[in-house]
Formats: structure tokens, sequence, C-alpha cells
């Protein structure tokens, strides 16, 4: 009798030889989900055994974060200045809003129309002009530090939460567009699952989330039976805790791969033509409904919240508009002008507006005054955030700018306070500490405190 090949069952238990990790991945159970084993396990066990003690109720079950990546102009947008001069106040014309007395940029007129649903805050405020130290206090609430990266708020998201409904908790639409989205000190695992490609694209589909080529649910279903009976093997074989581990990992990834429920919400192929137009779908052409893609990105993160997923982060166009700023903004204000009123439309239509986080930032804002190349520099001194649902006071402005939006003159918001705030509505307890490296404590922020005025 031949010796059994690598991963094959006779019918006597004994002559089982043990697959490798080769044979894993070949046969789609890890390296069809892009994840380092029992990542799904420990994110869970993390979070069950991490639960504050004061937990505060979440009002937000998801958060929709749309990063503006680049610095985005906040007097060409939410915080205009129609009486200022014009090397300050630019060309671009200003549109009523829902709100008395409030007015928004001429491209941002859809959004203005749906003004009353959100919180406009015009007094955001903080000291770093590098890219990439905005982005890490926008994201995780800390000042960048030369010891220690922080993870961000959907890394901590993650690592508290854990997943629902056999969805990733934190996903981000098409990529990470900064290192500062990722998980900082926390492990890798928390992590966000990127979807790799852009949902604006003829033929999308997520790669990670396809079963493996050749493969039809019934394969995949018979393939767990057999993995099923293996294990059942080794349960009585051998006691290894990794055997458990890597177990309660395989459950989460067949849940995953094997949910129609969970593969469809990474498809538009179910949302009606009405739909795809209230998102701006309808109409897009060339190459920028394909390099920013805004229309498709917004609308499939409506879809992976109302699956299940606690943390998308959107990114959406690119705002670095040093010279030529009216043509970047010209080309790119209105698409997520559309898609952005589309999304809390839809959300608030659906019923999921008030439990679903809308967060819309960027790193910093843009400097008032007009430059000689027709551009605009990086500015964090104020710049304006949008906030909606989850919680969050619907219709109003927050704090103010002075007259040439150049400093912050009522209700100045800091990173800490912003990041107390969000994290307070998912229910997370800001003060807590998580383990850095060496079992070190680190609060998830420090020295701030939830903002009332932003609450419903």
């Amino acid at each position: 009798m031949s010796a059994p090949q690598p991963g094959t069952w006779n019918a006597d238990p004994a002559h089982f030889t043990r697959p490798t990790r080769r044979d894993l991945i070949r046969v789609g159970w890890l390296g069809g989900l892009g994840l380092s084993l029992g990542g799904f396990l420990k994110m869970e066990a993390a979070a069950r055994a991490a639960e504050p003690a004061n937990k505060t109720e979440a009002k937000a079950k998801s958060v929709i974060h749309i990063y503006l990546q680049g610095g985005f102009a906040h007097m060409d947008s939410f915080d205009p200045k129609p009486d200022a001069p014009a090397e300050y106040r630019g060309i671009l014309d200003t549109v009523a809003t829902r709100l008395p007395g409030v007015r928004f940029s001429e491209h941002m007129a859809k959004t203005a129309a749906v003004a009353d649903k959100l919180t406009v805050v015009r007094s955001m405020t903080h000291t770093e002009v590098d890219h990439s130290r905005g982005e890490h206090s926008m994201f995780t609430g800390y000042r960048p530090s030369p010891a220690l990266t922080y993870p961000s708020m959907g890394s901590v998201t993650a690592q508290q939460l854990g997943v629902r409904n056999d969805m990733p908790p934190y996903i981000v639409v098409p990529t990470a567009g900064s290192q500062y989205l990722n998980s900082g000190y926390l492990s890798n695992q928390y992590g966000p699952f990127a979807l790799g490609t852009d949902p604006g694209r003829p033929g999308f589909a997520v790669r990670d989330l396809a079963l493996p080529r050749g493969v039809d649910d019934a394969r995949f279903a018979a393939r767990k039976e057999w993995k099923e009976l293996v294990d059942d093997h080794f349960a009585k074989t051998e006691k290894d805790d990794q055997l458990a581990a890597m177990d309660s990992f395989y459950q989460r990834a067949y849940g995953m791969l094997g949910s129609p429920t969970v593969r469809d919400a990474f498809s538009l192929k179910n949302e009606t033509e009405e739909t795809k137009k209230l998102y701006g779908m309808a109409g897009l052409s060339g190459p920028l409904a394909f390099r920013n893609g805004g229309a498709a990105r917004f609308l499939i993160a409506r879809r992976l919240v109302e699956a299940g997923a606690r943390f998308v982060t959107v990114t959406f166009g690119s705002w670095d508009t040093h010279a030529f700023h009216y043509n970047g903004i010209q080309t790119q204000m209105p698409v997520l002008d559309v898609a952005l009123a589309g999304l809390v439309t839809d959300l608030d239509q659906r019923g999921l507006l008030d439990s679903t986080l809308i967060v819309v930032n960027s790193e910093f804002g843009r400097t008032p005054k007009v430059n000689a190349g027709g551009g605009r520099d990086h500015w964090p001194r104020v710049f304006s955030v949008v906030l909606a649902g989850g919680g969050i006071k619907r219709g109003q402005v927050y704090g103010s700018s002075d007259a040439l939006a150049a400093e912050p003159t009522k209700n100045a918001l800091g990173v800490e306070d912003y990041a107390h705030t969000l994290y307070h509505l998912l229910g997370i307890d800001a003060k807590k500490d998580l383990m850095s490296p060496g079992n070190r404590p680190q609060q998830i922020v420090m020295n701030g405190k939830v903002v009332k005025g932003l609450l419903a």
C-alpha cells in the first residue's frame, strides 16, 4: 500500500499525514483571506477580556470615516469667507444651506441641502504642518512621538469591539492612504482589511474574499467537512493549544468565505440604479470617475457597515494643492459633494444614520491666503471637520474661525477632545490603558475629554 499524500485521508485515521501550511494556503483557508493565523480569534478574545468596567452605551454601532488626503481647504468648502479680501476668499461663490445664516462653497451645494443633518466643526486645530504628523494627530489623538507609533481609531475599535457578523471590523476603501491608518503599537491583526482595488473600476472584485478558483460553495462546504474530520482526529490524539487556536480561527475564516452575505457586502451588483444615482455614479465619465472613485467608494462603505463592519475608512481625492488650487477643487469637490450628500441621505432613509457615525476630515486645512502660484499651503491652526449621525447633534455649526479663516475664535477643538468624543460615541472609554511594547500601559487617548456640545 502506497503512503498517503500530504493532506489526504485514508479510512484509518492513523494513516493521516498532517497537511503543511502550504497545503492549507493552497486550499484557500489562509491565503484566500490574507490574514494571519489566529487573527480573528485573538481579536475577539482580547475584546472580551478587555471590557472596560465603566463602558458607556454606544450611540454609534459603526463609523464611516471619509479621509480627504492632502489637506482640504476649509475656506473653499465648509467655512467660506465671502467678505474677506479677494486674495483670501478666493474665486468661488457660496450657497445657502438648510441652516439659517450658514453658507458653504458653491461646489458643496448638495451637502448644503442636508446640512440640517450635520454638525460642521469650524474650529478644529493642532500644530502639525507636515502631512504625516498631521495624519498621526488626527487618526490617533496623539502628537507624533519618535518612541512610539500610536494605533489609529479604526484599529483601536477593532481591538476593543471585535468581529461582528463575520465581517472584518476595520476596513479601508480602497487602500490605506496613510501609514497612520494602521495598528501602531497594537498587533497587526488589528490593522485594516484593504479592498486593494477601487470599487469604481469596471470588474471590481475583492480578491481575498473570493473562493479559490474552481471551488464553488458546495466544494467549499465539502472541504469544511473534511477539515472537521481532521480536527476530530487531532483532538483525540493531541492536546495542543495551537490546534485549538487554529480551529477557532478557521471557524471565522469559513464564516467569511462561506457567507454569501459577507461576500455580497463587498459588491455593488445588487444596488439599484436609483441608489447609484443618489451617490453620483450615474453620468460620471473620464478619468475622474476612476482616479478618485468617490461615488462607488461611499456606496460600498454603506454596504459594509450595513453588513456589520465597525469602522470603514474611505480615502477620496488628492487635496494637496500648493499650485493650481482651483483646478483641483473644481474637478474633485463636485464628486465629493454628491457622494457625501448621497451617503447621508441614504443612511437616513434606511434608518441607519442614528447608529452610523460619519466623520469627514483631513490632516489639516490650507492657508487663508492664496499664494503666488495660485495655490494654498498647509494650515493646521484652524480647519473644518464634518460629523453626522451616531449620536452627533443634527443641524449645527460648532466653533468658529476668524474673518480670514486663519485662527479659531470660539470652541477650539483639539485632537485629544476630538478623539475622546468619537470613542465615547462608540462606547469605548478613551482613558482606558492598552499595552504597548514592553508591557507599558498607554491610555487610548491622553489628556482629552468628551465634548458635550457635539452630542445629540
